[in-house]
Formats: C-alpha cells, structure tokens, sequence
C-alpha cells in the first residue's frame, strides 16, 4: 500500500497503524523531525545546541515518532559535531520520542567506535535509539585531511557498514560494549546507500534529486533482501518543509536555507541564517544569475504552504514514493517559526 504504514513493514520499525482521513482531507501520516543544528546570524554554537535540545523536548511531546540530529564537522553555521553525545543530552530530557543518528558518516570512525557509541545510547535510552548512517567525507579538503580520510574507495563503505552491524550483533572478533540488544539501522540514500540498503535488508532514507528518480526509488523495493532489522522495505523521505500563513509566507521561510546553501557553493561553507529581509536583499542586489538558480531550484524540491497544502504535498509524496514516513527538516531564520511549522506538522500525525 504505497505511502501508508502496515503493520508488516519492519519488526524493528514500529508500525503506527493504518492511516485516517484528517478534518482537511488528507491522510495521517508518520511524520519525524531532522535538526541539523543550524545557527542564526548573531547567535553563538552553544546557544544553537541548547535550542536544539528544547526543540527535541517539544518534539517529544508533540508525539512526534523520531528526532534525529546529523554530523558535520568544522562547518561554519552548523553546530552539531557529534550527533552521539547530543542525543545523550536529548535523551535525558526526553521520555518517549525515538532518537536517531542522521547521520553518523562512517568513513569519519572507526566501525567499532560507531557501534560503541550507538549500544551505548542504547543502554542509556531502551528502545528509542536509531543509527542512521551515511557514506559522507568532510565537506572541505582541511576537514577530510583533519579527519584522516581524503578519499573513499568503492568497497569501504559497504564493507564498515557490515563490520558494524557485526558488532552490534555480536558476530565480530570481539565484543562491542555496552552488551545489550542492538538498536535498527538505517542507511542514508547517498554514496549508494539505497542499493546497499536493499541489499542489506535495511531501512533507508532518502531525499533530493533522488525523489525525482522513481526507477532508483523502485529499485530498492524491487531488490530488498529480507534482513534482521527489516523484514521488508522501510522508506523514510526527507524534504524541507515550511508551512506559512500564506503559500508566499511559506515560500519567504525557505529563503535562508536555500540562499546560505547556494553561497556554500561559492565560499565553501554555510554561513549562519539570515532574516527572510536580508536574505531579499542579497537576491535583488546579486550579479551571479547561477546563484538565483541554485536558491530558485532549492526552493522547488521544497514542500511549502498553507497548512493544507502542505498536507497535501506530504501526502503525495509518500504516494509517489512508496514511502512509510516523512523525516522533515524545517530550518528558517525565525525561530517561531520552525516552532508554527512544527505545530502543524504534528497535527498531521497518525495517532
């Protein structure tokens, strides 16, 4: 059943039951959130990482089903370097929401250390530990050199993939500590991670230009291998998401983000998020029409509107997909904002 949870889906991966028809229309839908701890003109990293923690507490009281924070290391704008030790942090504060890795970059660790790290959590937080994983190197030649991996070989990757889930399921040489049940995996769909995943037989997670790709999409549900996390295809799609008072409001919150990644292609960082005005601004006085390009195109893979378009659009792209949940990232200069934003997304929840 494309787009809806079954109850047969994953042993590992909750089902939340089928689907209902909400006041609007649409369908309920399972809906987490990624927070990529992303920093606001003027504000320092500390204070992004604590709004980070008190956005992953409303989340969890919201009933949001998951609250996954990623790794980017000595990126200017993004806080969030260790992604283990913020949901330690998170999980202390919260008591029901799943917490997840997305993800951790394997070629960053050493396959030990990784699986360490998530039974860890694991012990800590019972039950409500995911471990995304991706297949990234740092985002600049000094970070990949500070972390002791310039380049990636074409079997590496798949090959820590398997020694981790080794020492998560205690069939390595040695025995990763702490000793307790393994928590699911999940594969981010980039550097391959799709292909592997089906051949894995585990969940994945995907999102960019590889939504507009349905014999990609189809070809993970077409050559899943039934595996110990997953006995069936689980797909998570992520999109940004930003819902406004107005379709135009909503496509105004998308601006910071898309113009900040843009700017990354010419300056080679993301710089901290600016106010939608300033943002405005920048556009109207910029000569670089590729640069227009890329915050235009950036805006069009988006989901933005109204509350009801939104749930519209969220729903068609599970449709399209063949997806069970929505990993949302919502990230805009306004605070207040991504709070409204995540409002509405929760009340789009299968209960």
């Amino acid at each position: 059943m494309v787009g809806r949870v079954t109850a047969d889906r994953a042993p590992a991966v909750e089902s939340c039951g089928e689907p209902q028809p909400t006041e609007r229309g649409s369908w309920l839908m399972r809906i987490s959130l990624l927070d990529r701890t992303r920093t606001r003109s003027g504000e320092s990293d500390a204070e992004t990482i604590a709004t980070t923690v008190e956005r992953a507490v409303r989340a969890d009281q919201l009933g949001f089903h998951r609250f996954w924070t990623a790794e980017h290391h000595a990126v200017p704008g993004i806080a969030g370097a260790a992604p283990a030790v913020l949901l330690a942090a998170i999980a202390a504060r919260t008591s029901r929401i799943r917490l997840g890795t997305g993800g951790i970059m394997v070629p960053n660790h050493s396959p030990l250390v990784t699986a360490e790290q998530a039974l860890m959590l694991e012990a800590l937080s019972p039950g409500r530990i995911d471990l995304g994983l991706g297949g990234s190197l740092g985002f600049t030649a000094p970070i990949r050199r500070a972390l002791g991996r310039t380049s990636l070989h074409e079997c590496e990757y798949p090959a820590d993939v398997e020694k981790i889930r080794e020492y998560l399921t205690g069939r390595a040489e040695i025995t990763a500590r702490p000793s307790v049940d393994p928590p699911p995996m999940f594969l981010l769909g980039i550097k391959g991670g799709l292909s592997l995943a089906a051949e894995l037989g585990l969940p994945a997670v995907v999102g960019g230009p590889a939504l507009r790709d349905p014999d990609r999409l189809a070809a993970y549900f077409e050559d899943f291998r039934p595996g110990p996390t997953a006995s069936a295809p689980y797909l998570v799609v992520s999109a940004d998401v930003a819902v406004g008072q107005t379709a135009e409001h909503a496509r105004d919150l998308l601006l910071p983000e898309a113009w900040a990644l843009a700017d990354s292609r010419d300056v080679g960082e993301f710089r901290a998020l600016l106010p939608v005005e300033e943002v405005h601004r920048l556009l109207s006085d910029s000569s670089s029409a590729k640069k227009v390009r890329a915050v235009e195109d950036s805006m069009a893979s988006a989901i933005a509107g109204t509350p009801d378009e939104v749930a519209d659009s969220l729903t068609d792209l599970l449709e399209r997909t063949g997806a069970s949940e929505v990993l949302a990232s919502v990230s805009t200069y306004d605070r207040d904002e991504v709070r409204r934003t995540d409002e509405v997304l929760a009340s789009l929840q299968a209960p």
